[in-house]
């Protein structure tokens, strides 16, 4: 238990960095009323959206714990006790808070951290940086720190599997809806934004005219940083969840809470020595600060396994995770860094308009997904073949060790996330402010980097779910046999055929159901947008003062609206094909959701990433720059890949999570109900 409770104080310490952290942000100046005014109304919209969303998952939260009450794991009239039905409700509703609350930690320090980052940008872009970065930081000890402590803490009060996977179900089901719904927003209001203002008037991106520019700043906010904290709380809880189970029967979780306690210790030594030099370069920093923690990691873990025994093949399963996740962070980078050849070359293609940008984005795009995919599938691999001579269960163990290797240096990944729409949103509000040139052009250089660090952090995270889900999927099969139920994955049975292909699809339904919920709210609010250029004197001219809480309220409601269905979709299809075929389609189902979720989740957040930094490259003065035929034609793709990126792409990474966990907690109403059983 010595690793066990070591966890527990590793997570005490992130949370003093995380508070330290808070406060140095919190002290830096803030230049002018007028940011104060423009902070004040991006905060109030974005706690506005997080209160009206929480309400509504609030809901959903307390229809399932009355459904896991009444079935889980036994039907409460069964005569067994409600006891563990009543733990299990207490460990779903703990996930569900703690995912919660990653996505208010996150919006209490960007919505402080973007007034503080554009104001140091007048002073330097080094202090610009670390406002920026350590503002992030807070959200990465506090999300890393709450997950480790919280599966720590369910793991002593229970030492049960189905206890410790209600706890991730807990937290998957509020992180799909908290990313779906904050992706939903900030791409309603950021196409719509960028579309009027860009395209149609040819005003500057964050011009205070612009009704939908708050709206914009907001959607940063909820999407790119809430939803981005409750999906990697959510990556980490699924790994931590699915290792304990498969690592229960071995007597092997020590070596879990020992990789996950030093992987955020590594993360606290790799953000606190983060730093910009005096002729820096931002992504060099962000790249420099993920390596260190890397380095430190693999060197803390080989020495606490030599000190407590653990086998080092294990260690090493856990290092070729971690070495993958760079690899893939890599690739990312490849493939929408505003400095490598891929971006060039769409932007390039924006000269020959809009159609020409598409193709060639989405080209890349489909390019930058087999690196990856062969990335994840040799790390399962190798890590499979790596400790199968440990004895049985174990090629399973290797897998999860993999994937906790990936996720070991999350706490230092979300740091580096969060640094993207902190400085994305210091941009805005400086232009807003009027704080000069000087301020934009640092503000935009900081930005170019945080969305090559965001398009890398998505590609990490996207391969982390890969490996959990794999772990995930071995979790499941422990679980049915444990149960008595002998399962395979045999491709010529037509059950297991007929749940591949419906999981197949399920990845491709949710992403259009996103994307059609952004098209649909993007024109309402363009409506709204042309109604109020037309009816409110002077707004052009800048005399008249814009609506903006209508275009909120827009982005809101929509929003809310919206992702309720795709995730009762995911939900739903999962316990259909479980009911209908039993845990043999459930397997095939599952296989079929990991590959199409996979590749549609790298091809779209990496053809969106492209198209953004291909738009940013045009309007750095390449190929005509701002105004030309080009940057119409890049603002347009850039349009296309919003809901890629920002919405649908990072999405799915916990839809696969969601089905796994759902097949899981619902396995033994599977076995007893299904339409098999009766033929």
């Amino acid at each position: 238990m010595f690793w066990v409770y070591a966890a527990l104080a590793v997570s005490l310490v992130s949370f003093f960095v995380a508070a330290y952290f808070y406060n140095w942000v919190k002290k830096l100046p803030t230049a002018n009323p007028k940011l104060d005014e423009v902070g004040a109304l991006i905060r109030e919209g974005a706690f506005t959206f997080l209160r009206r969303e929480y309400r509504v998952l609030g809901l959903f939260s307390i229809i399932v714990m009355a459904v896991i009450f009444l079935f889980f794991p036994q039907p409460v009239w069964a005569g067994a006790g409600v006891g563990k039905n009543l733990l299990m409700v207490f460990a779903y509703l703990c996930g569900t808070v703690l995912s919660a609350l990653a996505g208010y930690v996150g919006i209490s320090i960007a919505t402080i951290a973007n007034l503080k980052a554009a104001t140091a940008a007048r002073e330097s872009i080094q202090k610009s940086f670390m406002a920026g970065f350590r503002g992030g930081a807070v959200m990465g000890m506090a999300v890393i720190g709450t997950s480790l402590a919280g599966a720590a803490l369910i793991y002593i009060i229970s030492r049960d599997a189905d206890v410790i996977m209600a706890f991730s179900f807990g937290a998957s089901s509020l992180a799909l809806f908290a990313k779906a719904g904050g992706g939903i927003f900030t791409k309603t209001a950021d196409i719509a934004a960028d579309l009027t203002g860009k395209v149609e008037l040819g005003i500057p991106e964050d011009d205070p005219r612009n009704p939908a520019v708050i709206a914009d700043n907001v959607g940063d906010n909820v999407g790119d940083v809430a939803g981005m904290g409750a999906d990697l709380f959510d990556s980490n809880v699924a790994a931590m969840a699915a290792t304990i189970v498969i690592a229960l029967s071995l007597g092997e979780v020590p070596f879990l809470f020992c990789v996950t306690t030093l992987g955020l210790l590594a993360s606290v030594v790799g953000v606190l020595c983060a730093r910009l030099g005096k002729n820096g370069n931002p992504s060099r920093a962000l790249n420099g600060g993920t390596y260190l923690t890397c380095g430190v990691f693999a060197a803390l873990t080989f020495i606490a396994c030599l000190a407590s025994g653990f086998e080092l093949r294990l260690w090493g399963a856990a290092m070729v995770g971690m070495l993958a996740g760079v690899i893939i962070g890599i690739t990312s980078d490849f493939f929408t860094g505003d400095d490598k050849k891929p971006v060039a070359k769409v932007a390039e293609a924006c000269q020959s308009g809009p159609a020409f940008t598409i193709l060639s984005g989405f080209s890349y795009g489909l390019l930058s997904a087999l690196p990856a995919l062969v990335g994840i599938g040799l790390a399962a691999l190798i890590s499979y073949k790596l400790c199968a001579p440990l004895g049985a269960g174990y090629e399973m163990l290797g897998i999860s060790c993999a994937a906790i290797g990936m996720l070991s240096i999350v706490g230092m990944i979300i740091s580096s996330d969060a640094y993207g729409p902190i400085v994305d949103n210091a941009r805005g509000v400086a232009e807003m402010a009027d704080l000069g040139d000087e301020v934009l052009e640092i503000t935009d250089e900081l930005d170019a980097a945080g969305n090559t660090a965001k398009a890398i952090t998505k590609g990490f995270s996207i391969g982390a779910a890969g490996l959990t889900v794999i772990a995930l999927l071995g979790a499941f099969r422990e679980v049915v046999q444990a149960a008595g139920v002998e399962i395979t994955f045999d491709l010529m049975d037509p059950l297991v055929f007929f749940g591949m292909l419906v999981g197949a699809a399920i990845p491709a339904v949710f992403s259009a159901m996103l994307i059609m919920g952004v098209n649909r709210n993007s024109q309402l609010m363009v409506k709204e947008i042309h109604r109020q250029f037309k009816e409110i004197p002077g707004l052009k001219e800048g005399t008249g003062k814009p609506d903006y809480a209508r275009c909120i309220d827009i982005s809101t409601l929509g929003a809310i609206r919206e992702l309720v269905p795709a995730g009762l979709t995911a939900i739903a299809a999962t316990l259909l094909v479980g009911f209908i075929g039993g845990v043999q389609a459930i397997g095939g189902y599952l296989t079929g959701n990991i590959i199409s979720g996979l590749l549609l989740a790298l091809l779209m957040s990496n053809a969106g990433g492209l198209w953004d930094n291909a738009k940013k490259y045009i309007e750095s003065g390449h190929f005509g720059g701002k105004g030309s035929d080009a940057h119409k034609a890049a603002v347009i793709g850039d349009t296309v890949g919003d809901p890629f990126k920002d919405t649908s792409g990072p999405s799915l990474n916990i839809l696969i999570k969601l089905c796994s966990t759902v097949s899981i907690v619902f396995s033994g109403l599977v076995i007893a109900f299904n339409l098999m059983n009766l033929l």
